[in-house]
């Protein structure tokens, strides 16, 4: 072959790590040592004894390549003949698992390739899949007695897995969804995480609970420091609200509805970028039943033998017409105020109605709000609903101070 092909990976360097070797002054060698240490260019001044050093070193090796990194290469043909060369076509692509890229820069062949010049080209790609891949290197150019000439090279890798991410939704009674994201470092080196957000589906708004405010300052719970040192694990909280319009749709969604996805970004050895979003998270959204029965407004704190209101909201989750009546029964500690068996009227698939209730508390404590009962006259079904909530019940004087 006229030419020769080069391809070298581009990373950033590393910090000069160096063994310290140390004694005490009343040994042999005295002082020896630690001076010697004192004297290394490589060393940091006056913490010698530590192993990282203030100078950069050139990558050794390959390295890994992880998920959601940019795989930067080097690519370099060089004329290592005494002839000129024409029609020096050069290609990179990388083959995946599911694909195949062209990552050259050009497609154009270059006229001629004199003796002992180069050309050179340098290559990037957002790695995306897990698994084998293979750079494939292709140079054809035609020879002065007009041969053409073809050959390639194939450069295999693997892509690792950076992250591991798990997540656990909780269903709020008022149609809030809490999402648990539970992030670990599975790679060998810390991470700066930059941004770990969630961008919701149309859906829901989404409040990030990841922050702590102190004297008007917002500061994130995980300190200062955002490192992720290797497999630890971070826990992010979010709270997902249904916009306006789809809130009083919200308590008769049924089946597996779309939340959102995680978008994570972090930062490596000398500022390398890597980036990642998961694939669109989904829930299961609770069954309520045929109706669905809300608390709205209730008070943490009640007196004593004293009435107080809650709201209460009711929902038909069916798919047909109902007609209820609202029957009230008195507990050990609860006693409802007001008159049970009343009619509610007619309530449409998919609508609400809110409902103003008064009960007293006759022990003291805290107490559960029990005893609510719905017949639908139409299929002479009666739906049960005991625990709604709890208030603590408190004597009038207790509260008073």
């Amino acid at each position: 072959y006229f030419l020769i092909f080069a391809v070298m990976r581009l990373t950033k360097p590393t910090l000069f790590t160096n063994i310290p070797v140390t004694c005490e002054e009343r040994d042999l060698p005295g002082n020896l040592f630690n001076q010697l240490m004192k004297d290394d260019p490589s060393t940091v001044k006056g913490a010698e004894t530590l192993m990282l050093g203030e100078m950069l070193t050139l990558p050794q090796n390959f390295g890994n390549i992880f998920l959601g990194e940019t795989f930067s290469s080097y690519i370099s043909v060089h004329n290592d003949s005494n002839q000129i060369v024409k029609d020096i076509l050069v290609k990179a692509d990388l083959q995946t698992s599911s694909q195949r890229l062209n990552l050259s820069a050009s497609s154009a062949a270059v006229a001629e390739l004199k003796p002992d010049c180069c050309i050179d080209d340098v290559i990037h790609h957002e790695v995306k899949e897990i698994g084998t891949h293979i750079l494939v290197c292709a140079v054809s150019y035609t020879t002065q007695t007009g041969e053409k000439m073809y050959f390639r090279k194939f450069f295999k890798f693997q892509v690792l897995k950076p992250l591991d991410v798990k997540t656990k939704f909780y269903n709020a009674e008022t149609d809030e969804v809490f999402l648990e994201a539970q992030i670990q470092n599975i790679t060998t080196s810390p991470m700066f995480m930059e941004k770990v957000s969630l961008e919701p589906s149309m859906m829901y708004n989404v409040a990030e609970l990841n922050t702590v405010d102190t004297v008007g300052k917002s500061e994130s719970t995980f300190g200062a420091r955002t490192y992720l040192q290797p497999m630890d694990t971070r826990q992010y909280l979010y709270c997902l609200k249904p916009k306006q319009e789809f809130a009083e749709k919200a308590g008769v969604i049924k089946g597996v509805t779309v939340i959102g996805k995680l978008d994570i970004v972090w930062k490596t050895n000398l500022g390398e970028r890597g980036r990642l979003q998961t694939s669109q998270l989904q829930r299961m959204a609770p069954g309520y039943g045929d109706v669905r029965l809300s608390l709205e407004t209730i008070p943490d704190t009640v007196n004593l033998e004293e009435p107080f209101d809650i709201t209460c909201k009711i929902t038909n989750c069916s798919e047909r017409t109902m007609d209820l009546v609202l029957e009230m029964c008195n507990t050990n500690s609860i006693h409802w105020c007001g008159v049970s068996g009343r009619q509610l009227g007619k309530l449409h698939p998919s609508s609400s109605l809110h409902l103003a209730l008064t009960l007293l508390s006759s022990v003291q404590g805290l107490q559960s709000v029990s005893g609510l009962r719905l017949t639908d006259t139409f299929l002479k079904r009666t739906y049960e609903y005991d625990d709604i909530a709890q208030v603590c019940v408190v004597s009038s004087e207790v509260k008073q101070s």
